[in-house]
Protein backbone atom coordinates (compact mmCIF):
# COMPACT_ATOMS: atom_id res chain seq x y z
CA UNK A 1 0.00 0.00 0.00
CA UNK A 2 1.43 3.36 -0.92
CA UNK A 3 1.70 5.65 2.10
CA UNK A 4 1.96 2.82 4.63
CA UNK A 5 4.28 3.19 7.61
CA UNK A 6 3.75 6.95 7.61
CA UNK A 7 3.86 8.63 11.02
CA UNK A 8 3.00 12.11 12.16
CA UNK A 9 1.08 13.97 14.84
CA UNK A 10 -2.34 15.47 15.31
CA UNK A 11 -1.61 19.18 15.08
CA UNK A 12 -5.16 20.28 16.01
CA UNK A 13 -8.62 18.87 16.64
CA UNK A 14 -11.58 21.04 15.62
CA UNK A 15 -15.38 20.89 15.75
CA UNK A 16 -18.35 23.05 14.79
CA UNK A 17 -22.08 23.00 15.50
CA UNK A 18 -22.94 23.86 11.89
CA UNK A 19 -21.78 22.59 8.50
CA UNK A 20 -20.00 24.91 6.05
CA UNK A 21 -18.38 27.05 8.73
CA UNK A 22 -14.93 27.31 10.27
CA UNK A 23 -14.38 24.93 13.15
CA UNK A 24 -13.03 25.82 16.58
CA UNK A 25 -9.98 24.09 18.03
CA UNK A 26 -10.66 21.94 21.08
CA UNK A 27 -8.38 20.38 23.71
CA UNK A 28 -9.69 16.87 22.96
CA UNK A 29 -12.50 15.07 21.19
CA UNK A 30 -14.27 11.74 21.50
CA UNK A 31 -14.58 9.62 18.36
CA UNK A 32 -17.64 7.36 18.32
CA UNK A 33 -17.63 4.22 16.17
CA UNK A 34 -19.62 4.55 12.92
CA UNK A 35 -20.57 8.11 13.89
CA UNK A 36 -17.69 10.59 14.04
CA UNK A 37 -16.69 13.23 16.58
CA UNK A 38 -19.26 13.84 19.30
CA UNK A 39 -20.49 17.43 19.13
CA UNK A 40 -19.49 17.98 15.50
CA UNK A 41 -21.99 18.89 12.75
CA UNK A 42 -20.51 16.35 10.32
CA UNK A 43 -20.93 13.36 12.63
CA UNK A 44 -23.54 10.84 11.60
CA UNK A 45 -24.26 7.62 9.82
CA UNK A 46 -22.43 8.31 6.55
CA UNK A 47 -19.04 7.86 4.89
CA UNK A 48 -17.68 11.36 5.61
CA UNK A 49 -17.75 11.30 9.43
CA UNK A 50 -14.33 12.83 10.14
CA UNK A 51 -12.27 15.06 7.85
CA UNK A 52 -8.50 15.45 7.84
CA UNK A 53 -6.29 18.12 6.31
CA UNK A 54 -2.52 18.43 6.55
CA UNK A 55 -0.94 21.44 8.25
CA UNK A 56 1.35 21.46 5.21
CA UNK A 57 -1.73 22.25 3.06
CA UNK A 58 -2.70 25.11 5.37
CA UNK A 59 0.89 26.42 5.14
CA UNK A 60 0.53 26.50 1.32
CA UNK A 61 -2.51 28.76 1.73
CA UNK A 62 -0.57 30.97 4.16
CA UNK A 63 2.19 31.33 1.57
CA UNK A 64 -0.47 32.69 -0.80
CA UNK A 65 -1.12 35.41 1.77
CA UNK A 66 -4.22 33.96 3.44
CA UNK A 67 -4.50 34.39 7.19
CA UNK A 68 -5.72 30.88 8.02
CA UNK A 69 -5.28 28.42 10.86
CA UNK A 70 -6.29 24.84 11.72
CA UNK A 71 -10.06 24.46 11.58
CA UNK A 72 -10.57 27.30 9.09
CA UNK A 73 -11.20 24.83 6.24
CA UNK A 74 -13.78 22.93 8.33
CA UNK A 75 -11.41 20.00 8.87
CA UNK A 76 -11.82 18.01 12.09
CA UNK A 77 -8.23 16.85 12.37
CA UNK A 78 -5.23 18.86 11.23
CA UNK A 79 -2.29 16.50 10.74
CA UNK A 80 1.41 17.16 10.49
CA UNK A 81 4.12 14.97 8.99
CA UNK A 82 1.85 12.53 7.15
CA UNK A 83 1.12 12.76 3.41
CA UNK A 84 -2.64 12.24 3.30
CA UNK A 85 -2.74 12.35 -0.49
CA UNK A 86 -0.51 9.27 -0.73
CA UNK A 87 -3.13 7.16 1.04
CA UNK A 88 -5.67 4.95 -0.70
CA UNK A 89 -9.38 4.51 -0.15
CA UNK A 90 -9.62 1.88 2.58
CA UNK A 91 -6.36 2.93 4.28
CA UNK A 92 -6.55 2.61 8.07
CA UNK A 93 -5.26 5.45 10.23
CA UNK A 94 -4.56 5.06 13.93
CA UNK A 95 -4.92 8.14 16.12
CA UNK A 96 -3.58 8.27 19.65
CA UNK A 97 -3.62 5.02 21.59
CA UNK A 98 -6.77 3.30 20.28
CA UNK A 99 -8.87 5.22 17.73
CA UNK A 100 -8.88 3.95 14.14
CA UNK A 101 -10.28 5.66 11.04
CA UNK A 102 -10.79 4.25 7.55
CA UNK A 103 -10.25 6.51 4.54
CA UNK A 104 -13.46 6.71 2.50
CA UNK A 105 -12.93 9.70 0.18
CA UNK A 106 -10.07 11.84 -1.11
CA UNK A 107 -11.06 15.42 -1.84
CA UNK A 108 -14.60 16.48 -2.58
CA UNK A 109 -16.56 18.26 -5.22
CA UNK A 110 -17.80 21.71 -4.28
CA UNK A 111 -20.83 22.71 -6.31
CA UNK A 112 -20.98 26.22 -4.87
CA UNK A 113 -18.60 28.50 -3.04
CA UNK A 114 -19.16 27.82 0.66
CA UNK A 115 -18.69 30.18 3.60
CA UNK A 116 -15.16 28.83 4.02
CA UNK A 117 -14.20 30.04 0.54
CA UNK A 118 -15.55 33.52 1.22
CA UNK A 119 -14.06 33.70 4.72
CA UNK A 120 -10.62 32.40 3.75
CA UNK A 121 -10.38 33.51 0.10
CA UNK A 122 -9.76 29.96 -1.14
CA UNK A 123 -10.53 26.46 0.04
CA UNK A 124 -7.94 23.71 -0.04
CA UNK A 125 -10.30 21.02 1.32
CA UNK A 126 -11.73 19.94 -2.08
CA UNK A 127 -8.19 19.36 -3.38
CA UNK A 128 -6.25 18.08 -0.37
CA UNK A 129 -8.68 17.07 2.36
CA UNK A 130 -9.56 13.45 3.07
CA UNK A 131 -12.63 11.94 4.66
CA UNK A 132 -12.94 8.96 6.95
CA UNK A 133 -15.32 6.88 9.01
CA UNK A 134 -14.63 5.75 12.56
CA UNK A 135 -13.80 2.04 12.89
CA UNK A 136 -12.71 2.18 16.55
CA UNK A 137 -13.72 4.78 19.13
CA UNK A 138 -11.33 6.74 21.31
CA UNK A 139 -10.36 10.13 22.65
CA UNK A 140 -7.89 12.19 20.61
CA UNK A 141 -5.98 15.39 21.29
CA UNK A 142 -3.29 17.57 19.72
CA UNK A 143 0.21 16.03 19.76
CA UNK A 144 -1.19 12.49 19.73
CA UNK A 145 0.63 10.26 17.28
CA UNK A 146 -1.08 9.48 13.98
CA UNK A 147 0.00 6.69 11.69
CA UNK A 148 -1.07 4.53 8.79
CA UNK A 149 -1.55 0.87 9.72
CA UNK A 150 -1.69 -2.15 7.44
Amino acid sequence: MKGSNQRGIIFAVSISENKGTKKINVASARLKKDFGILGDAHAGDKHRQVSLLAMESIEKMRQKGLKVKPGDFAENITTQGIDLLKLNIGSKIKLGKVAILELTQIGKECHTRCNIYYQAGDCVMPREGVFTRVLKAGVIKPNDEIGVIE
